[in-house]
Parts: C-alpha cells; structure tokens; sequence
C-alpha cells in the first residue's frame, strides 16, 4: 500500500510539472495600447518589435473587438497577398512557437498561410494552407469579454533553426485565395481580424517538479526491489 502511495505522489508531479509549464514569451501584440486605425507599425504591448499590415489596394484599419479583449486588428479590402506581419527578435533564445487568434467576417478572407523569414524579404511558407473561421453564427462571436479558442492557431516551430538566436525574425499572416470565409468570394468590405499575437518559447517543464517527481518514482521503485 506504502509503495503504491509513493509511486502515485511521484507520478502526481510529473504531471504537475507537466501541467504547470509556462512558456516564456518574447513579444505580444494584444492592441490594447496601440487600438490600432492605421496600417502600422505598431509596438507589442509585451517585448520589442512592430506589427503592421500591408495591403496591395487601400484598406480600412479599425481596432474593434477582440477574441475576449477589447481591440484587435482589422482592415478590409483584402486580396492574394495581402498579409499581416509581425517582427521581433529572439537573441538568446532557442525553441520558438507562435500563436494568436484571427477571424474573418462572412465576406473577409477564409484561406491564409503563416510565412516566416530572418530578412524580412525571402518568406518561407510553414504548414498548409489555413482555414479562417467565420466571425458569425453559428460560431460564437468576437466580444470584449469571452475568448472562444475555436480561432486560436498555434504551431511549434522549434524544428526551424533559423528562428533561433536570430536578429529579427518576421511571420506573415497572408490570404492566399479568393474564397472566402462563408466559402463564396471574398468582397472588398470584407474584413478579417488578429488578436494576442504572441512570440514565444516551447515551454518546458519545471526543473524542481520534474527532478522531484523522477527522484520520488527512482526511490519508490528502489525500495519495492527491496
């Protein structure tokens, strides 16, 4: 009963190692501060580095509410091309991920793909082709006070060695077709929002709960050979 108690409490922090991980982020844009009405460059309210937008065609920048915050980024009139981008550097660090929530109206953008770069100029595209949800029924909407995880995007990107270490890294949120996000054609009144855009890294678990989980199961298994 004793060894099987023991073997329980050691298994009990390696998942609270596990669970209680947090990744330590270099940059955020969340728009609070910035409440952006202009195409940018805009700071990250956490870290250093600029977000912006970039549309071939004018556009129509406003900052209305976020996934469960008050502001985000939006604009119209979006085409092949067309992108969001946001840049940071990750001197000193190693093992990044990326995340953020986007949505578009019924008419704004439905396919986009996440690029990368370390020159702002050669994008490499990571993944496949993304699919943006529709900010209407039957999903829930986009409100100041409750976030809806079904329009969060998250990728590791610790496979890329480029990204580690580096001077300035640059990603690039960019449609890559006319349909839209209803699945007919994408309008020219059609907007398409980000929000929470975060740079950070592949969180690990924590040293002392790990080592102590290890030590406590390494004991309980010493002492049932007993």
């Amino acid at each position: 009963m004793k060894r099987t108690l023991c073997l329980l409490a050691g298994f009990a922090l390696l998942a609270f190692a596990a669970t209680t991980a947090q990744a330590q982020v270099i940059a955020q844009w969340t728009f609070e501060t910035s409440v952006p009405n202009t195409a940018g460059p805009f700071a990250p309210e956490v870290g250093s580095g600029s977000a912006l937008g970039f549309h071939a065609g004018a556009s129509v920048y406003t900052s209305p509410a976020g996934n469960g915050s008050p502001h985000a980024f939006s604009s119209t009139n979006w085409a092949i091309g067309d992108y969001y981008q946001f840049q940071s550097s990750t001197i000193g660090f190693s093992g990044i991920k990326i995340s953020w929530d986007q949505t578009s109206s019924n008419t704004g953008p439905g396919r986009e793909t996440l690029q990368y770069s370390t020159d702002g100029t050669t994008f490499t595209q990571f993944g496949s082709e993304l699919t943006i949800l529709a900010n209407a029924s039957p999903n829930p909407t986009w409100n100041s006070s409750t976030a809806s995880p079904i329009y969060t995007f998250s990728f590791d990107l610790s496979s890329l060695s480029a990204l580690n270490n580096a001077s300035a890294v640059y990603f690039r949120l960019v449609d890559s077709s006319t349909i839209s996000a209803n699945g007919g054609t994408v309008a020219p009144t059609g907007t398409d929002r980000v929000d929470n855009f975060t740079i950070a890294l592949v969180p690990e678990p924590t040293a002392i709960s790990l080592l102590g989980g290890l030590g406590l199961l390494g004991l309980c298994l010493k002492n049932r050979r007993k």
